[in-house]
């Protein structure tokens, strides 16, 4: 089987923009298309991630809107949802779109418009992914946030400071790109006198509500160089899903999907935690980074936060997570948030960063749904 290469990628600018989700979603094909140096009409597959269209703002249909848009009539389009997560399973279907032969170019765009809504209004639309017995009694993914860090810090004797610390350095790193949403600086103090939202988790702790898209164009190996020198290889991917009830897990500091879904793509890349130059993780909540690495095997259980600590996981760390600013800094539009993390690793590996770039040849992303109730790992390499 051939390997896939992505040989085109784009984001927008994150944040409250003045722009509906099909003409978000035009803005970042259309610039990966042109990165990629190839035209709409040469796509044979177009998917578009994307969770909640028809409940943000009453649109639905928007694969093929987006065809039209992009004149990449008449190739085949279809809308990938997997909740939070849907960015990443935008991936793992583009890239078995490739690797099984079906199509020799295909075009992923993951996108979303939600600052319309007000915070209460976009936190139900994303509350609707819960188990129904839970949203029945008006749990949200904040208050799964809140209950996990508490029984984390507790579990590994671990302070509150670093949670915070989690903050500081993504926003350190979103300062410095410039597609991001929030490029600011703040300190440790200013983090944990923030307001409380779900006790132990203030409002720092949380990524906020976010526009904007991002898109990559996927072709074999074999013919990559016949586009471009500069592209990448999807060496591995795999998803795998959690119980959907998350009091029903037997520890909810671990997060299997997220266990299955490295394990996996760690065994079709022929890598192991080791290899990893830098990491893009779900950081919906500063709490789930520490979960990420260390159910990844970054770190050893309970060891995440002391990585944060000593400064492990910084942009001049071993190991530097997020460098993008993560969805902390950066933003979450939630059908963008997992294409995007692999635009973060296409620069990077590319070595076309700017002042975000670290030394790297292997990269890893890993896109959460929910709580962990879904999840894709993605592992690029230089080729």
């Amino acid at each position: 089987m051939d390997r896939v290469a992505i040989i085109g990628a784009s984001m927008t600018a994150f944040g409250d923009r003045d722009a509906w989700l099909l003409a978000l979603l035009a803005e970042a094909g259309d610039a990966a298309l042109t990165d990629a140096g190839v035209d709409g009409d040469d796509v044979d597959h177009l998917y578009v991630s994307n969770m909640a269209s028809g409940e943000f703002e009453g649109q639905t249909g928007v694969p093929n809107a987006l065809a039209h848009d992009l004149a990449a009539m008449p190739a085949y389009t279809a809308r990938i949802d997997q909740t939070s997560s849907s960015g990443g399973a935008g991936i793992y279907a583009a890239w078995q779109s490739v690797a099984s032969g079906a199509s020799d170019l295909t075009l992923l765009v993951g996108g979303e418009k939600m600052t319309h809504r007000t915070t209460g209004e976009a936190t139900d639309v994303i509350a609707s992914l819960t188990h129904p017995v839970e949203y029945k009694h008006g749990v949200t993914l904040p208050s799964f946030a809140g209950l996990t860090a508490r029984k984390y810090l507790a579990q590994y004797d671990a302070p509150r400071e670093s949670l915070g610390k989690v903050a500081v350095k993504n926003h350190r790193n979103g300062l410095d790109n410039p597609h991001a949403q929030f490029r600011k600086e703040v300190d440790l103090e200013t983090v944990l006198d923030s307001p409380m939202v779900a006790d132990p988790l203030r409002l720092y702790d949380f990524c906020p509500i976010t526009d904007g898209s991002a898109a990559l164009v996927l072709c074999p190996e074999s013919v990559a160089a016949e586009y471009t020198d500069d592209y990448v290889v999807i060496s591995g991917v795999a998803g795998a899903t959690d119980t959907h009830v998350v009091h029903e897990r037997d520890d909810p500091t671990t997060m299997r999907g997220v266990v299955e879904s490295a394990e996996q793509a760690y065994e079709m890349a022929g890598r192991g935690p080791d290899d990893i130059d830098v990491a893009e993780l779900h950081d919906m909540f500063t709490i789930l980074e520490f979960l990420q690495s260390e159910d990844l095997g970054f770190f050893e259980k309970g060891a995440g936060w002391k990585a944060v600590r000593d400064g492990v996981t910084d942009r001049d760390g071993d190991l530097p997570i997020n460098t993008s600013g993560g969805l902390k800094s950066k933003g979450h539009p939630l059908g963008a948030s997992g294409v995007a993390q692999a635009y973060e690793l296409y620069q990077q590996l590319l070595g076309t960063a700017g002042d975000r770039q670290v030394d790297a040849e292997v990269g890893l992303a890993c896109n959460v749904g929910g709580f962990g109730n879904c999840v894709t790992t993605t592992i690029l390499e230089q080729p």
